[in-house]
């Protein structure tokens, strides 16, 4: 895991610099409150970690029967 320090506004660059991936960007700092931006393509799925987890224990979806 990489760990780094930001402040307000700036962003860090995730992929080839000359053509990224994407974006995160440290939107605003209020107090102990700390709003992140993303840029992503919306073919890369972004989610809070609550939620992926949520969605990594259901159950597959089922695409067709046999029968």
């Amino acid at each position: 895991m990489l760990v780094i320090t930001r402040r307000d506004g700036e962003e860090v660059v995730i992929g080839d610099p000359r053509n990224p991936m994407g974006v995160i960007r440290i939107a605003n700092i209020k107090g102990d409150r700390v709003r992140v931006a993303f840029d992503f393509p919306k073919h890369v799925q972004v989610h809070r970690r609550e939620v992926a987890d949520q969605i990594a224990s259901e159950k597959p979806d089922i695409i067709g029967r046999i029968g």
